[in-house]
């Protein structure tokens, strides 16, 4: 169903000043969100949710080389509203199925050939720019600016360098003490203390993607900050490619484009950042013709398990008989993927193979246990024999690649993902970004990019004793509002804050076993790992029996409370069958839920919910069965660091 209705407003300035600056005003759908944009000296927006102002006036200009600077001195030919109001059919469900999209656009375009337009959602507010200009020509600077109000707080995922991971925790700190010099990745999110700000970009495509730093004039704001167009790199290992010398400039592009959009999430609700999709809804649409190939899953993963497997006769290590134990765990417990990691070719070459490893027999071996395969690569010996590389994959019978080590989004290794999306599409395989930048829509415009790094996830706990507790229960308000994450979650070797040692072969994880199963509920992955060994899982049938079952897309989400870096809480619904979970810091607290969302009658809830002394041996949990009804209120205890799930039929 989809109903648009277009109104041309010819000029929409509702004041002027000497005839020289023009203003208009775009209000959300629920009349909540009110963007104010100026056409005066500079082009400036400000922002107001419900009556008070979030964002002050902010400069917003695009500088293009050999010509005027765009924003300045604006002279406005014509504007047009437009009010779009539909359903999204997601070709891979996340947060839902099914994803209502309903906002009001303003466009203005001005002389000279370029136009701005903005989009205000009942949850929030983006622009982009848009050119006609002929040629090719270089992006030389963009303003883009966010000034806030005073006394405004920030959680900051500080970068030291723009070559990076993304992989940042989360400071709480005044933004005012951010300053020029420093700067982080995005999305960020902002705390004006009634309402919360989330700032990121979507439709990132051959354009670098943004960072912000603070302001020099302005203590409050934050500005973007970009790589430079790549001129000169330097490998210096087999995965490693740094960039050696920047241009003076963004990009080289055609002058008659779109731009990425800037986009504002905004609430007076934490759990509503769990809950938005604008990411999503920004971004370009699909462009496989024919996506029904495209089979989201659970995998088994080697890496972070160092292939640690036990109480059999089998030598582990990267070799065909260990990946042969991974397959039979997977389709014990009807896991859809395997995957190899590092170590199946040779690092020079990703097609020359290992002795060790025999692709094609555990391709046969997987298909005759419906376990498919997904095999690592770095991008770099990706990028050296891409086309002759995705084309043995798909001749093996391979499924999906895990592609690493990027580290950077100048405007180059951006049109690398899309190129290896487009690519990789055209062979019927998946993909997961590692080492990666953030979502920024890519995985609608090409679905076969099932998943994401960019996330202080748990391979972290293999090497840093860093508490980690409280900054899972703040990822779902920042780094999962871009989309999903491949946090690999599933440690069964459970620790309280006292006990917990990093160990490379034997890894742990912060929080109790709860804590754990409750991110398969709460973290979005369309690829969603099983990181621990199926020699521990095997150990563990009641973690089994839920892991087993749930699924790693759904058709509906619900937040149901939560607050940043405190908890959250979570219903989530595949099919007729509803998921809950939870997940705390270090705080224990009782999980309140209103079954409001379950159809009339009476159900059945397993719970899978922290034991008595989960403050102590943080593996124990308790598993019971109670029946529930549509509007019934249940409190779940969840201890120190913990958690739960439930299934409710």
């Amino acid at each position: 169903m989809r109903k648009i209705l277009i109104a041309l407003l010819g000029v929409l300035s509702i004041s002027s000043i000497a005839n020289a600056q023009k203003r208009y005003v775009l209000t959300s759908p629920d009349k909540q969100i009110t963007a104010t944009i100026t056409a005066g000296d500079t082009l400036t927006y400000k922002v107001d949710y419900k009556g008070e102002t979030v964002l002050q006036p902010s400069k917003l200009t695009l500088t293009f080389g050999g010509l005027k600077t765009f924003g300045v001195k604006p002279k406005v030919a014509n504007a047009k509203q437009t009010s779009v109001d539909e359903i999204i059919d997601a070709v891979v469900a996340q947060k839902s199925s099914k994803i209502a999209d309903s906002y009001n656009q303003l466009t203005i375009k001005f002389r000279r050939g370029y136009a701005i337009a903005f989009r205000a959602y009942n949850d929030g507010v983006a622009y982009r720019w848009q050119t006609t200009i002929k040629g090719e020509h270089i992006v030389k600077d963009e303003l883009v600016e966010f000034a806030f109000p005073d006394k405004a707080k920030l959680w900051f995922p500080e970068e030291k360098s723009i070559y990076s991971h993304q992989e940042r925790k989360y400071s709480y700190i005044n933004l005012a003490e951010v300053g020029p010099t420093r700067f982080g990745s995005t999305g960020m999110l902002v705390d004006l203390g009634k309402a919360k700000v989330y700032l990121s970009e979507s439709d990132l495509e051959e354009y670098p993607g943004m960072f912000l730093r603070g302001s020099a004039s302005k203590p409050n704001s934050l500005i973007g900050k970009f790589a430079g167009y790549p001129l000169e790199v330097k490998s210096k290992s087999d995965r490693d490619e740094v960039v050696t010398q920047y241009a003076d400039f963004l990009a080289k592009t055609a002058g008659s484009r779109t731009f990425p959009w800037r986009l504002m999430v905004i609430t007076d609700n934490d759990i509503k950042l769990a809950e938005s999709m604008m990411v999503y809804k920004l971004a370009s649409e699909n462009r496989i013709k024919d996506p029904s190939w495209i089979k989201p899953g659970k995998v088994a993963w080697d890496w972070w398990n160092d292939l640690n497997i036990y109480n059999t006769e089998i030598k582990s290590g990267v070799n065909t008989e260990t990946y042969k134990y991974y397959i039979d765990f997977a389709s014990r417990y009807g896991l859809r993927y395997i995957i190899l990691d590092e170590g199946w070719y040779h690092l020079e070459d990703v097609l020359k193979v290992k002795k060790e490893v025999n692709i094609e027999e555990l391709i046969s071996y997987g298909k005759s246990k419906n376990v498919d395969i997904i095999l690592w690569v770095t991008w770099k010996a990706l990028n050296e024999k891409m086309d002759e590389a995705l084309t043995q994959f798909e001749k093996w019978g391979v499924k999906g690649i895990k592609v690493d080590f990027m580290q950077r989004d100048d405007q180059k290794m951006v049109e690398f993902y899309y190129t290896t999306a487009s690519k990789a599409a055209e062979h019927k395989l998946l993909v997961d970004y590692h080492g990666a930048y953030k979502p920024t829509g890519l995985q609608r415009t090409f679905p076969n990019v099932i998943s994401f790094e960019g996330v202080y996830g748990l391979e972290q706990n293999k090497w840093t004793d860093d508490e980690t507790v409280d900054h899972n229960v703040t990822l779902p308000f920042i780094r999962m509002v871009a989309g999903p994450m491949d946090f690999t979650p599933g440690a069964m070797l459970n620790a309280t804050k006292d006990e917990f040692k990093a160990n490379w072969s034997r890894p742990m994880a912060y929080g109790t076993r709860c804590h754990q199963l409750g991110m398969y509920v709460i973290y979005e992955s369309p690829l969603q790992m099983l990181a621990d060994s199926p020699s521990n899982y095997y150990h563990e049938p009641a973690a089994m029996d839920f892991l087993s079952k749930v699924p790693t897309v759904w058709d509906q989400t619900i937040g149901i409370d939560g607050k940043v870096g405190d908890f959250i809480i979570m219903a989530r619904r595949s099919g007729s069958q509803w998921y809950i979970g939870g997940m705390t810091d270090w705080t224990s607290r009782d999980a309140t839920i209103k079954l409001d969302f379950l159809p009339e009658g009476e159900h059945t809830l397993t719970l899978w919910q922290d034991g008595p002394n989960a403050d102590k041996a943080a593996v124990d949990c308790i598993t019971k069965k109670i029946t529930v009804s549509k509007g019934q209120t249940i409190t779940i205890p969840m201890a120190k660091g913990g958690g739960f799930v439930g299934i409710i039929e």
